[in-house]
């Protein structure tokens, strides 16, 4: 806390409140309200606190936790005007009604309080002075005697959100803690005043919570631009500004003559701000829109100007590297930096790099563990190039491509996770032969076509190695995932037709034997990646797993086929190759948890060139 506190506490029965330090934050929480023995919760003194109690530490819980809670326990399907009863009903399941201590905790004061009794139906809980009494507050007017006063003013009842709940390891108040904060994170974050009048056309969850829970967490990890930021909460104050002077319109409408002049002005400003309000709300829904959100990204960053060329018409070439060792530095001199006079320029970071461009430089991004905090836009035409044969990360970040997406060359490896990447005109995300591609819980849409993955016909060059885990591939002008293979894959199915009859009855005799192995190997391959060796086909399989199977299934057989022509060819310089195992072909080391959705052409597409 800022500036300077005055703290209170009556001298007698005072106990030694102060419990130690802090403790990890990054714990896990447990929503499925069910008993177990001990507490479960981390436990937290505010700094300056001094005197007050440990509190549970509730308010970091992660996206998964809050959205169950809701969906699950706490709202389910109820309507926007059902809220309040769907929360009474689940705190009257799961709250302590007394017995325990919380930090009354408001603007201008925090003092200690003990629970008597729950009202559940005004979200209220009854309360009175802790002993000994503890009061901390930035003003000293706030004596034993005020505070007794301001607790009778208000009948001793206080709003469930406005109480931390003190700590306790025996695991009994859990509950209790977790239910306050998930009404108190709700009335905070979620609601908004004008909810209750909605028209209830499909279940408030659906409609409201969830969006307005992702924007909270995408705004939380960094992934809406600062600028929608903004945008969004000067839309979200004007609209309950507004709403506030409409409900005192209407009120003074009810307490006007009728047909008198005053109540005439009254309705046409009523309707003036009525329609308003009705523009800000669906400027706010568009926003909280995760489909929509990254439309008004793109607005905001196509307005900024290009720089164009230099005035002296040269290009630079920008080297971003934390550190440059004599080895790196050689290999760019040879590789990169190999044209005269060439001006170069070295940055600590990719966003100075990308700020200081001109329309044609190139940005030279080497090895090294690099933090990009908000976002930069990229208004002019350069070259952006990852090192070669080497290995980049992105985590948590967001990609909005005007051109092109992510391209990973050969011998390169590249980790996503946790990103969302949208708006390129060709692939979202490029994969070529000999590189190694993990994609995890990633979001890749409205981009021409979601991952490309080239498997070119070179014995030069491997399969690319590639993980897709738990991705959401969606709204994407073509396909999901499109493989881009070789034409001569279909000339080497024609010639194997020109076969003798005797190799042709063989091939009958073995084709069904040999789709059932391709089938069991493939059902092998993406349970290995969930830890379940279950060889068997399922029966009824869900659009999610199809569009998993129908992806592994085509690029094992394009693989096979590759490897069928690459041997065909060795055998012809009199090379052999022994291992004939489909799994030797692992182009996906990994394909589970994906989903497909809304693409122009479908979950997945081939062609041939």
């Amino acid at each position: 806390m800022a500036g300077q506190r005055t703290v209170r506490a009556s001298e007698e029965n005072l106990e030694p409140l102060e419990k130690g330090l802090f403790q990890d934050e990054d714990s896990c929480y447990d929503c499925n309200y069910c008993d177990k023995p001990g507490t479960i919760l981390q436990s937290f003194v505010p700094e300056g606190k001094t005197l007050f109690p440990e509190i549970f530490q509730t308010n970091q819980l992660l996206f998964y936790e809050r959205f169950q809670a809701y969906q699950d326990y706490i709202l389910a399907d109820c309507k926007a005007s059902e809220v309040r009863e769907f929360t009474a009903e689940f705190l009257e399941k799961v709250l302590e009604p007394s017995g325990w201590r919380a930090v009354w905790h408001t603007n201008v004061f925090e003092v200690l309080v003990e629970v008597t009794d729950v009202d559940f139906s005004a979200l209220k809980a009854v309360v009175k002075l802790a002993e000994p009494y503890i009061c901390e507050s930035e003003v000293s007017t706030f004596t034993l005697e005020c505070m007794k006063e301001l607790l009778d003013l208000k009948e001793y009842r206080l709003p469930l959100q406005e109480l931390w709940v003190v700590f306790d390891d025996s695991g009994v108040f859990d509950q209790t803690a977790l239910a306050i904060e998930h009404v108190r994170f709700f009335y905070q974050n979620i609601w908004r005043s004008w909810d209750e009048e909605e028209e209830d056309e499909y279940d408030y969850f659906v409609r409201c919570v969830e969006p307005r829970l992702r924007l909270h967490y995408d705004i939380l990890e960094d992934r809406v631009p600062s600028g929608l930021i903004v945008d969004y909460h000067n839309l979200l104050s004007q609209c309950e500004e507004n709403y506030r002077k409409f409900l005192n319109l209407r009120s003074s409408l009810s307490n006007c003559n009728s047909d008198s002049e005053q109540e005439n002005i009254t309705m046409v400003e009523g309707l003036k701000l009525y329609s308003e309000i009705e523009q800000l709300k669906q400027k706010l829904k568009l926003i909280e829109n995760p489909l929509l959100r990254y439309v008004f990204g793109y607005q905001k960053n196509s307005s900024i100007q290009a720089k164009g060329t230099r005035p002296n018409g040269q290009k630079v070439t920008h080297v971003v590297s934390s550190t440059v060792r004599t080895g790196l530095l050689q290999s760019l001199l040879r590789d990169k930096l190999c044209k005269e006079e060439m001006e170069i320029q070295f940055h600590s970071d990719p966003l100075s790099a990308v700020n200081a461009c001109y329309e044609g430089d190139t940005v030279i991004v080497c090895p090294g563990h690099y933090t990009v905090h908000g976002s930069f836009s990229i208004a002019d035409s350069i070259e952006l190039e990852v090192i070669h044969h080497g290995k980049t990360t992105l985590d948590n970040c967001v990609l909005q491509c005007e051109t092109t997406g992510v391209t990973i060359r050969t011998s390169a490896e590249f980790l996503m996770k946790d990103s969302d990447l949208y708006g390129a005109k060709g692939a979202g995300i490029e994969i070529y032969p000999g590189s190694q591609c993990s994609l995890i819980d990633n979001v890749i849409h409205h981009c021409k076509e979601g991952i490309l993955i080239k498997d070119f016909l070179d014995e030069h060059y491997d399969i690319p190695k590639i993980s897709m885990v738990n991705n959401m591939i969606h709204n994407n002008e073509g396909y999901g995932v499109v493989l881009v293979k070789p034409v001569i894959f279909s000339d080497l199915q024609k010639n194997t037709q020109d076969e003798t009859e005797e190799n042709e009855a063989m091939k009958l005799k073995t084709s069904v034997e040999a789709d059932a192995a391709i089938r069991v190997d493939l059902e092998e391959l993406i349970q290995c990646t969930t830890g379940k060796m279950e060889l068997h086909v399922k029966a009824d399989l869900s659009e999610q797993a199809e569009g998993n199977y129908e992806i592994a299934s085509e690029i094992v057989a394009a693989s096979t086929q590759k490897g069928q022509m690459r041997k065909k060819r060795l055998s012809e310089l009199g090379i052999t190759q022994a291992d004939d195992n489909l799994m030797s072909q692992e182009m996906f080391v990994a394909i589970m948890g994906n989903q497909f959705k809304w693409n122009g052409k479908g979950s997945f597409g081939t062609f041939l060139f």
